[in-house]
């Protein structure tokens, strides 16, 4: 789902194309027409050209149920932390303390229920109440103090990973509650519960935005916010909710981390911020602001753990697939400027 000025441009064309509306094979053909346009239908044939060219490089090894298990069981996470990115770009803005912030409430969860004693229910609140919270101060630092979003989470990334070391030091977390690590292995007709979750946090931060006054006033101070305080939304409270959503999210990333690894450490979230760009960026979402792609999001991340897989069945050097991911995300950015520019010019 696309959701932002283009998204009403679009179908602002499709109804005046002629004859649209005359035979329903005509409007179908519309439809499908306009579907091809979209980048989440690129995204979609890609996604699934890259997963069949996969699965015949490994000789079926992929399609095996232990691996498709572990394939969507492991990219619960990625969905997760590219809709966290995606909901602060989504104001203009970024959240460099995302990979840290997830890994922090990770580490927060695991101690509650070890040290704290408490059960495994009480721990995902807690984890997620620190998540929030802390992307909640990242909102309010931001308004406060006038400084652009980017500078303000690169200094809570630090602060987070400071906090994160020092809630067990070197040591590794592990031997937590049974029925929450039970629950990360759990599968629903094959398909592992942590995946589900994600799918349906995805679906609920769709209707945020496209059905909410909250949403759609995200999306209003993203795309102009001259034009957006003009209409009476405040922009300060916009980038509070942002930051507010996009910490809650880092939270529900770190519990299905907590479910499905099993174990938590204080490096736990490093390698989350490239991905946490990767999947929104590849997947549409303007850096600028006022234009969101939940679907073009997952699919992109779906992408990026193609790579991933493929990295670990042909042991490529890390290196070289984080290279090719950055050059990936490099190229999106740029052919989003140029299609801004084209789209300037055209009005």
């Amino acid at each position: 789902m696309t959701t932002g000025q283009t998204g009403a441009d679009t179908a602002a064309t499709t109804d005046n194309v002629p004859g649209a509306g005359r035979t329903g094979s005509g409007r179908l053909g519309v439809r499908l027409r306009g579907a091809a346009r979209q980048s989440e239908f690129t995204l979609a044939v890609l996604a699934l050209a890259g997963f069949v060219a996969l699965a015949v490089a490994t000789g079926g090894n992929l399609l095996s149920a232990g691996t498709l298990g572990a394939f969507f069981r492991f990219l619960a996470v990625p969905i997760i932390i590219g809709l966290a990115q995606m909901v602060v770009l989504a104001i203009g803005q970024m959240n460099l303390s995302v990979g840290t912030l997830t890994g922090l409430c990770a580490m927060i969860a695991a101690w509650l229920m070890i040290e704290a004693g408490l059960p495994a229910p009480l721990a995902v609140l807690g984890a997620l109440a620190v998540g929030l919270a802390a992307g909640l101060l990242n909102g309010l630092l931001v308004v406060f103090t006038r400084i652009n979003g980017f500078i303000v989470t690169l200094a809570t990334m630090t602060i987070f990973e400071g906090l994160r070391y020092g809630v067990n030091g070197p040591d590794t977390f592990q031997g937590y509650s049974p029925g929450l690590r039970e629950f990360g292995r759990a599968s629903v007709l094959g398909l592992p519960v942590v995946f589900l979750v994600a799918l349906a946090v995805a679906a609920l931060v769709a209707v945020f935005f496209a059905r909410t006054v909250t949403g759609r006033q995200l999306l209003a101070t993203g795309g102009s916010p001259f034009a957006a305080r003009l209409s009476g939304v405040s922009n300060d409270r916009s980038i509070v909710v942002a930051h507010g959503l996009s910490g809650l999210l880092a939270g529900v990333a770190a519990v299905l981390t907590v479910a499905a690894s099993g174990s938590v450490n204080s490096s736990i979230g490093d390698d989350l911020l490239l991905p946490s760009f990767a999947a929104p960026i590849i997947g549409g979402v303007a850096l600028t602001g006022g234009v969101v792609s939940v679907v073009g999001t997952c699919l992109a991340a779906f992408l990026v753990r193609l790579v991933d897989v493929m990295q670990a069945q042909f042991d490529i050097n890390r290196r070289w697939i984080d290279l090719i991911v950055g050059a990936v995300v490099l190229g999106a950015v740029l052919l989003g400027t140029v299609r801004q520019r084209l789209l300037r010019r055209s009005s």
